[in-house]
């Protein structure tokens, strides 16, 4: 596994300020930063996820580079 990237680490870093706001949110009763905090957290799982993607999609030429090369 090769060292994560931007995307990925925005994408973690996103998800767990709205995990984060979604509880506080839900602890002092305030639907909107609670549902704010879901779409967030939402919102990074998915930046990381494509993070993820591209990172491996790299990791793959990089593979098929080696092979050509031999």
């Amino acid at each position: 596994m090769g060292m994560p990237n931007k995307d990925e680490v925005k994408g973690k870093y996103e998800a767990a300020v709205g995990a984060v706001k979604e509880k506080v949110g839900h602890v002092i009763d305030d639907k909107e930063m609670e549902r704010q905090g879901a779409a967030e957290h939402d919102a990074g799982d998915v930046r990381h996820q494509v993070g993820k993607i591209k990172r491996k999609v790299g990791e793959a030429i990089e593979d098929v580079g080696k092979f050509v090369r031999k």
